[in-house]
């Protein structure tokens, strides 16, 4: 039923909550999964401040080494498991719309969402939300009961 399982992951203690369970539900299934990191540009993201400029070239270079660092982690839990597992790591786009567009050649989209409601969601919006109001795929979404809306 569900072959191909696609887990966007951005290191967040929600999101490895979304891995644990989609990894399961792979192993259970024997489904292929793709990690998914979507790295936004800091100077197109309001990040960076003048004040900042000069260093936002290394903390890009940073952000990107995160984010491969917490890919190949899903990657070796993953193989632990037994699960096949490949990672994809998406540079300069929004990421609803990159998940969104990357969920079209998967069967399933497993992903945290923190929960956030009032300001917290006008202020830092839901990634979660965005991705599956684009989308046309089944979403499990997982959340962290312990973390604070």
């Amino acid at each position: 039923m569900y072959d191909k399982i696609l887990i966007p992951t951005d290191g967040s203690p929600t999101s490895e909550l979304a891995i644990t369970h989609g990894l399961e539900l792979a192993r259970a299934m024997s489904s292929n999964v793709t990690f998914l990191h979507v790295l936004e540009n800091p100077l197109t993201t309001g990040y960076a401040t003048p004040a900042t400029l000069p260093y936002s070239a290394q903390f890009y270079q940073d952000l990107k080494a995160s984010a491969a660092a917490v890919l190949e982690q899903a990657e070796n839990k993953a193989r632990s498991l037994g699960v096949s597992a490949s990672s994809t790591l998406i540079e300069n786009r929004d990421p609803a719309q990159a998940i969104a567009d990357a969920s079209e050649d998967h069967d399933l989209v497993v992903m945290g969402t923190h929960g956030r409601s009032g300001f917290n969601r006008w202020m830092f919006g839901s990634v979660a939300e965005g991705a599956l109001r684009r989308a046309n795929k089944p979403f499990l979404l997982i959340r962290d009961e312990g973390e604070e809306g």
